[in-house]
């Protein structure tokens, strides 16, 4: 019987003991014996404590005192030592069995081995204490060195190392190794990412584990002579594993060394695994949070550059996020509270009821914004801004608004200071038309001039007669004055076309308007022995412009095509005038003559400023007549013929209903040009 309960008790797995009241052990299972290579007689007693962990005996010592005065079943933990030298981790439980009278007469007992146990719990506290170190923004490096650290007390024996790889993928840079010589680290650092340079460098470059389990025999990488300098720091093994990030790429290397040969286990690839993970984790993190700190860098100086800030707005709370850029434009000290009131002192007084307006719009339909708003500045100075705001609900349904806040100012000022210099070159260009229109104008004038002339002196004769014709000298002073109001009507025209002045905006009849210019030109246009015909559109709605500066357009587009056909003996010299509507509720004009064309790949330079065709042309015409049509958004463009000449066009919006019915046309007596075939001869 009592053979048959020893065999029962050497059968159950862990480690089973019996002791006296006072602890003294008294007998201890096969397994114990077997496990710690001390025999049964050596370990009665006290002996048995000579396989604990010296660094733990003190407090186990403790704590096996503290229970044998307690009396009562209790556990605690211990590592005990394996017959070749290993510790590992075992709980304890005893139980105490006492007599009918409750005295204390043994103490029982198992210890069972939790070594993985505690090494997994060890393992997930630190990993644990890695990731919230990552999460909690450690750098790098500190981090690398902690894994390292967790890994060689996982792995015991081992040196852990963490190689990574530069931003253009082909050097090592270092990463971690809290436990290998500097020497060894210092040489590693630089390599290639090749198949020659080492194991981390291959695993590098081919994504793939590099097992080097015995460097004495390796004869790999010896072009870098890699295993010499190895061995000659200690180390005759070497596993590296690539470190991939999320996509595939790889970020680095991780590498275990050992002083003597060794080749991994499952459990050392479950470690290497999981460790790479973490290091991935890391190093993945700390490169967004370097990408991340860059682009917000380079956000806030693009942002200096361009003079643009941004802003966040929760319209239900008047909670405002404002960058540092946005600080800078308004003036207002950086980490001052913004709030509406703030903002609002520094609007404009004009533009005040438009920003009280778009504040109430925004709370209520939550529609995208985009304005421009002028700032009076504390010294007086106005700065415009342009303004874009995007609004959405947020998880709470709140509205909130996200915008830029761009400085236009120096653009602003630029824009009118254009504007100016486009005033002074048009006004430039109409004067430059007034040579090609002198013999016109002589012409035009003379005609009443001498009229007047003629009728006076017959008026002189009737009046001197005997008796005086007066009836006849009324009539010829009427022709006199009729001469006149010709005369007169002629320079007015001239007046409003070469006068300098501001822009205005008007209703623009551009039928009547076209029929003016051909009335002034009638003349040079007869001279050049200009065929015109005229296609002016029915019931053509107005536009809104400048009279005079649409009036230049035509000028120069009319006058350009009679002296492209100035040189043409071979066919009429048919210009073409045409006002039609055009599609997206616009008029366009167009002039098509039968001159001298343009080469098609020419035509983008016809509207360069200085550039030129013809001999003795300043080269500004075309130039200002297309900044005066797209500043009437509008478009100017030519084309080749089919046939000889060349056709131009331009096309402007209608006006607005509103603007129509406040203006009237104005208009100014010109002679009769039908919409008939004219031909026009030298006189």
């Amino acid at each position: 019987m009592e053979n048959e309960l020893t065999r029962v008790v050497n059968a159950i797995p862990g480690f089973v003991w019996s002791a006296a009241p006072d602890g003294s052990v008294d007998f201890l299972n096969q397994r114990w014996c077997d496990y710690t290579g001390v025999s049964l007689e050596d370990a009665r007693g006290s002996g048995w404590q000579t396989a604990i962990h010296p660094d733990g005996a003190p407090r186990f010592l403790d704590d096996w005192r503290s229970l044998l005065e307690s009396g009562e079943a209790g556990q605690f933990e211990a590592r005990f030592r394996r017959f070749d030298g290993t510790f590992r981790w075992f709980l304890i439980s005893a139980v105490p069995l006492r007599d009918e009278a409750g005295d204390l007469v043994r103490w029982y007992g198992q210890n069972t081995d939790i070594d993985d146990r505690k090494r997994a719990e060890a393992l997930l506290a630190g990993e644990k204490r890695l990731l919230e170190m990552v999460a909690g923004g450690c750098s790098l490096t500190v981090v690398l060195e902690a894994l390292c650290e967790l890994v060689e007390d996982a792995a015991s024996g081992s040196y852990c190392s963490v190689v990574l790889v530069d931003p253009s993928g082909t050097r090592l840079e270092h990463g971690a190794a809290p436990s290998l010589p500097v020497s060894f680290i210092t040489s590693i650092i630089g390599r290639p990412v090749n198949v020659e340079s080492g194991p981390c460098a291959m695993a590098a470059y081919l994504n793939e584990q590099v097992i080097a389990a015995d460097l004495t025999i390796e004869t790999r990488w010896e072009s870098y002579t890699w295993c010499p300098m190895a061995l000659a720091h200690g180390l005759q093994a070497c596993w590296s594993t690539p470190i991939s990030s999320t996509a595939g790429k790889v970020l680095g290397a991780f590498a275990l060394y050992y002083d003597e040969p060794q080749r991994p286990t499952s459990v050392h690839q479950s470690l290497i695994e999981q460790f790479t993970h973490i290091a991935s984790i890391a190093i993945e993190r700390a490169q967004s949070h370097a990408r991340l700190t860059r682009s917000e860098a380079f956000l806030a100086e693009a942002q200096h550059l361009s003079s643009t800030g941004s802003f966040a707005w929760r319209a239900a709370t008047d909670e405002i996020a404002w960058s540092e850029q946005l600080y800078r434009i308004f003036e207002f000290d950086q980490g001052v509270p913004v709030t509406l009131e703030l903002i609002g002192r520094r609007v404009h007084p004009e533009d005040a009821p438009m920003w009280h307006e778009m504040i109430d719009r925004a709370r209520s339909d939550g529609r995208d914004v985009e304005y421009e708003l002028r700032l009076q500045m504390p010294d007086h100075s106005v700065k415009y801004l342009h303004v874009v705001a995007h609004g959405a609900r947020n998880q709470d349904g709140q509205l909130e608004y996200i915008g830029a806040v761009q400085d236009v100012t120096e653009r602003r000022l630029s824009e009118a200071a254009l504007d100016k210099v486009r005033s002074e070159l048009a006004h430039v260009a109409r004067v430059a038309s007034l040579g090609a229109l002198t013999a016109s104008i002589a012409h035009e004038v003379n005609q009443p001039l001498s009229g007047i002339i003629t009728n006076a002196s017959t008026c002189l004769r009737m009046l001197a007669a005997d008796p005086p014709n007066v009836a006849g000298a009324r009539q010829t002073a009427q022709r006199t004055i009729r001469d006149g109001h010709r005369a007169s009507d002629v320079i007015v025209r001239l007046r409003a076309l070469f006068s300098k002045k501001d822009a205005t905006t008007e209703a623009v009849d551009l039928n009547e308007s076209t029929r003016e210019v051909i009335a002034l030109t009638w003349s040079e246009l007869q001279r050049s022995r200009v065929v015109l015909r005229t296609e002016l559109g029915d019931n053509l709605p107005p536009v809104t412009g400048d009279r005079v500066q649409l009036q230049q357009v035509i000028l120069n587009l009319l006058l350009n095509a009679a002296e492209a056909m100035r040189g043409v003996d071979d066919r009429p010299r048919q210009l073409v005038i045409r006002t039609e509507r055009d599609e997206g509720d616009r008029v366009r004009l167009t002039l098509q003559d039968a001159g001298v064309g343009f080469e098609p790949h020419g035509v983008d330079r016809l509207f360069e400023a200085f550039y030129t065709t013809k001999r003795g042309g300043m080269g500004i015409g075309l130039s200002v007549s297309r900044s005066i049509i797209e500043s009437h958004h509008g478009r100017l463009w030519a084309v080749p013929n089919d046939g000889p000449g060349a056709t131009f066009s331009f096309s402007i919006p209608c006006g607005a209903p509103d603007v129509m019915g406040a203006h009237n046309v104005r208009a100014i007596a010109t002679p009769a040009v039908t919409e008939v075939e004219h031909v026009m001869r030298d006189e």
